[in-house]
């Protein structure tokens, strides 16, 4: 089993593959690489919000609470309308529960890490998502890596102490540390979603995923929550909101295009990263970020052209047995 090239997957809920076979359904490579680069924009406008709040005095955990919250009743309602709410029917409970336990931890990482960087970096670092899989294919997945990919690999490393630097102080160190565990466990997730994906749609992962984190979210809601301005509520609801669109657009995207063609689209986030920080927070990248982003942007790009010339020839490989 090879380990698919790295999604999008703020708050821990990526996806590996669309609602059906997409070999079954029409192909319009360019409708998807649009609609991908929309949800990169839309989940970068989403940790805007994650930032916002969290500075205004919410705690994390309320935060992954109400980042959660509409998933489920929006996803019922939308199987209930197309009539397919057979679809959530599963027999791998515990799996999805598995799933659920590791995406809560990457949502807390994840957000973890936009809250203590800013902007530009902490989007940086979660790049590194794609070098964390290769070497998570060749541990857990025992997959043969050649030497393109562990150069990535080393390239995508070097970008990130370019960024990082050790005893230099431009960005803080814990941060860059969150970010980074952050990045290892979506690539922990991307390997449980593509067993899952084996038996189970998309959008079942994501309505079971959120189903079995909001309860565990819930338990801890009396002792974090607190009352809130009208300022802090629209933030949340914004936080919401757009969590769920980038999720839909995710989807959408992987029914009209294949993985390995529409992830470049990803990289664009650091661009409305850039543009976001500067405009609502005032913060542009120093020169070590300019520096690094790149080496990781490139580490993770021959990844992913690496992983689509492999499918390539497996596919080659299976028509002439």
């Amino acid at each position: 089993m090879r380990c698919a090239p790295r999604q999008w997957g703020y708050g821990g809920g990526v996806s590996q593959s669309p609602s059906a076979n997409p070999s079954q359904q029409a192909q319009r490579p360019q409708l998807a690489l649009l609609i991908r680069l929309g949800a990169a924009f839309v989940l970068t406008i989403m940790l805007v919000f994650v930032k916002l709040v969290t500075e205004s005095g919410v705690t994390l955990t309320e935060t992954l609470f109400w980042r959660q919250l509409p998933t489920v009743p929006v996803l019922l309602l939308w199987f209930a309308m197309r009539r397919e709410l057979g679809t959530l029917k599963t027999r791998r409970l515990g799996a999805h529960f598995r799933r659920a336990a590791l995406g809560l931890l990457g949502m807390f990482l994840n957000f973890g890490a936009v809250t203590l960087l800013p902007l530009a970096e902490a989007t940086t670092l979660n790049f590194t998502t794609a070098i964390w899989a290769v070497i998570l294919s060749a541990l857990i997945l025992r997959e043969r890596v050649g030497l393109w990919r562990w150069s990535a690999v080393l390239l995508g490393f070097a970008g990130v102490i370019v960024i990082a630097q050790p005893g230099q102080g431009n960005i803080p160190l814990f941060g860059a540390a969150v970010a980074l565990a952050a990045a290892f466990t979506i690539a922990l997730i991307s390997i449980q979603i593509r067993d899952l994906s084996r038996t189970e749609p998309s959008l079942t992962i994501v309505f079971w995923f959120s189903a079995f984190s909001l309860p565990l979210l819930a338990l801890a809601m009396p002792f974090v929550a607190t009352a809130h301005t009208p300022y802090q509520w629209s933030l949340l609801a914004g936080l919401g909101l757009f969590g769920l669109l980038g999720q839909f657009l995710l989807t959408a995207a992987l029914r009209y295009g294949a993985v390995a063609s529409v992830i470049v689209m990803d990289y664009s986030s650091l661009i409305w990263a850039t543009l976001l920080g500067w405009w609502v927070f005032d913060r542009l990248p120093p020169a070590a970020t300019w520096l690094g982003a790149p080496l990781i942007v490139a580490a993770g790009l021959v990844i992913a052209w690496r992983e689509h010339r492999l499918s390539i020839e497996r596919a080659r490989s299976l028509v002439g047995e």
